[in-house]
């Protein structure tokens, strides 16, 4: 592939389980690449969430020292919560203490994630990353990172990451809502939750449809739209059934390990 025609970014899903880890899922983490526009020999990474049971699959796929920022959607924990091993590894490797990289979140993730490892507030995990609150968007190499506020139970945002021309869009967790139609709006590809079934009696402000996020994405003009974090309960295929009715461009369901380029 000629430069000139070259994604932008790749998207490898490291873990899609939703909800929680299911047997064969790590739950919520993706992880991005993009070259330097400057130096396409530098190769940048950023992991978007970290779940439950992600960070042993990361390993699969890179290693952990040649990630250059993570970025929580939200703080609960198939989002999170393997940060706490990935602290275990920059604190004591037997290399010696990596230098601290920055984790991006909502209001309180340095004191969110010190409680997860029962460690002192102060100074928690901030000799092993450096901890920032999303107050807008945020530039990583050659990648802008969006957040964009969402509905969910707690603070949660959707995340808008482009490079040079390529935009991908990733959900998080959140219910139907206006931010869903910014955060997604001509994306190249749209990496949507489809959590619940429809026709079930679902609680608001919560999770997607598939039929959710195939609306979304043909309302928006997605290219390409990726579902993911269905529980291991749920089968993926019913969401792309209720995708596909709604939806007609190129629709795939996340798994481990899968790839694309944006």
């Amino acid at each position: 592939m000629s430069p000139a025609t070259s994604p932008a970014m790749k998207l490898t899903v490291i873990g899609c389980s939703g909800s929680f880890a299911g047997p064969d899922s790590a739950a919520s983490c993706y992880l991005v690449e993009a070259p330097d526009p400057a130096d396409a020999e530098r190769i940048w990474r950023i992991v978007l969430d970290l779940g439950s049971g992600a960070f042993g699959a990361l390993q699969r796929h890179v290693d952990p020292d040649a990630v250059d920022a993570v970025f929580f959607s939200h703080l609960h924990p198939d989002h999170c919560l393997d940060l706490c091993g990935y602290y275990v590894l920059r604190k004591y490797h037997p290399h010696g203490a990596l230098p601290p990289i920055p984790v991006w979140g909502p209001a309180g993730v340095a004191a969110r994630m010190a409680r997860a490892y029962d460690l002192p507030a102060d100074p928690g995990m901030g000799s092993e990353f450096e901890f920032h609150e999303y107050a807008g968007a945020v530039e990583v190499g050659p990648f802008r990172v969006e957040p964009v506020r969402v509905a969910h139970p707690v603070p949660a945002y959707g995340l808008r990451v482009s490079a040079g021309s390529r935009t991908l869009a990733y959900t998080g967790d959140t219910g139907p809502c206006e931010a869903l139609d910014r955060l997604a709006a001509g994306a190249d590809l749209l990496l949507a939750e489809a959590s619940f079934r429809q026709g079930d009696d679902n609680p608001g402000d919560l999770h997607l449809t598939g039929r959710d996020a195939g609306e979304a994405a043909a309302r928006t003009g997605v290219r390409r739209l990726v579902l993911t974090h269905v529980p291991p309960w749920y089968d993926v295929a019913d969401a792309m059934d209720e995708a596909a009715e709604v939806y007609d461009g190129h629709l795939a369901a996340a798994a481990p390990g899968a790839t694309y380029d944006v």
